[in-house]
């Protein structure tokens, strides 16, 4: 009988989804290896404590390592999977594994936003692959259905629900009308927000996996820092009441589009979705990725956006595309060239056209509805429904404008908040879908 080939594997990082790759290639080994035709071997493990006594899952002390330049470069090591987080140290590890000729899997979306054209351009020098399908929607496979499934066809736009901690407090919100500091602090305590939640609630780990996605979809690098980018700590259960009144649910989003003349349009920020609309039913800590393209038409990729099993199935599922790779390399074959970057400029915030919500705190004084309507007209914003409630304490005035230009729309804010008889700052929202 022929003894099966094996492919050698390093671990960096043994923490939730390194546990979780553990875990999985033992109990899925028949399987990977009847699809591979060759087992996925774990052989080495880099930690930064190899006597820590509770770990995710057990594995063999042998294999824990503390110098991870020294496992990278092993000879009997094939594949780099790099699951330690951060950037610094991240870097250093793929460039390392890189520059060893290694092939590498990694779930870092903030490493591949800042230093993803680095990393790529380096990989295509060197010859070797870097998958990374955990790095955004964990267990969703949207990097393999953009960079394969819709290989053939022109994505247009797409709108995503990429963070689940946000996802879970604006639902929990939406169910409970309960405040937004209420929802986080049990969010923290089950687990799904960091003790630290500010690069999830503030959008920044979305803004992070959108440069992912629009590299894929549309061929171009974005610097992450550029992106307008709104949290969702701003949202209170009023905007949820009256939300469902006109017919909206609010969600935080990702979205982008190519417009005509080159422009990629990019932007992270909660938004009013219609109740009808697909992305409305994405609830909980779930992720969901609706995408417009020229042949296809819309598609929705919905699933676990995060956990152990469902991020470690898109790295254990990567290191088999890139098993086969290797086979089909060692009969022959040539390692396809990487795509192209294009220069593209990013649409400024000022010109992207929306349709908005808008919430006024203003006195109870005759004429106050007829200043704020005018202030808006004149600069070009045309209404679409209005909601006053007196009863409120200071006085609520709800708009749903049409379709306006973001310039538009923050002239008439500055001036709107300027005038005496407006007592809290306009609450904007903006509505897509």
């Amino acid at each position: 009988m022929t003894t099966p080939r094996t492919i050698g594997v390093a671990l960096l990082g043994l923490g939730n989804v390194g546990g979780g790759v553990v875990k999985l290639l033992a109990d899925n080994a028949a399987a990977i290896e009847a699809r591979l035709g060759a087992r996925l071997e774990v052989r080495a493990i880099g930690v930064r404590d190899r006597d820590k006594k509770q770990r995710v899952v057990e594995v063999d002390h042998d294999l824990l390592v503390t110098d991870l330049d020294a496992a990278i470069k092993r000879d009997d090591i094939e594949i780099v999977c790099e699951l330690i987080g951060g950037v610094t140290e991240a870097r250093h590890a793929v460039m390392t594994a890189i520059a060893a000729g290694k092939q590498v899997v990694t779930a870092n979306k903030a490493l591949l936003a800042i230093h993803g054209t680095e990393i790529f351009a380096a990989a295509e020098a060197a010859g070797v692959d870097v998958y990374y399908e955990a790095a955004v929607c964990g267990g969703v496979p949207i990097i393999r259905v953009l960079r394969e499934g819709l290989a053939s066809d022109r994505v247009e736009a797409f709108w995503g629900i990429v963070n689940g901690t946000s996802n879970y407090i604006l639902s929990t919100m939406t169910e409970t009308r309960r405040p937004f500091a209420d929802i986080l602090a049990d969010a923290q305590a089950l687990g799904y927000a960091e003790a630290d939640p500010a690069l999830d609630i503030g959008g920044g780990d979305a803004a992070h996996k959108l440069c992912v996605l629009v590299r894929l979809c549309f061929g171009t690098a974005l610097d992450v820092t550029e992106i307008p980018t709104d949290g969702i700590d701003r949202i209170e259960p009023i905007d949820l009441d009256y939300a469902a009144k006109f017919g909206f649910v609010v969600k935080p989003l990702v979205i982008a589009r190519a417009h005509p003349d080159g422009q990629i349009e990019a932007r992270v920020h909660p938004a009013l979705v219609p109740a009808n609309w697909l992305l409305a039913d994405v609830a909980g800590a779930k992720n969901a990725v609706y995408v417009q393209s020229y042949a296809l038409g819309p598609s929705l990729y919905y699933g676990a956006g995060a956990g152990m099993l469902p991020t470690a199935m898109s790295v254990v599922s990567d290191c088999i595309d890139i098993g086969r790779n290797i086979f089909a390399r060692a009969a022959g074959a040539k390692r396809p060239a990487g795509p192209v970057l294009e220069p593209r400029p990013m649409l400024p915030l000022a010109e992207v056209r929306s349709k908005y919500y808008l919430r006024f705190g203003v006195v109870d004084a005759p004429g106050v509805l007829g200043r704020l309507m005018t202030i808006l007209g004149a600069h070009s914003v045309s209404i679409a429904q209005v909601v006053q409630d007196a009863e409120a304490k200071p006085v609520s005035v709800v708009v749903v404008t049409h379709e306006a230009r973001e310039g538009d729309v923050r002239a008439a804010l500055t001036e709107i908040d300027a005038l005496p008889v407006v007592r809290e700052p306009a609450r904007v929202i903006r509505i897509v879908g």
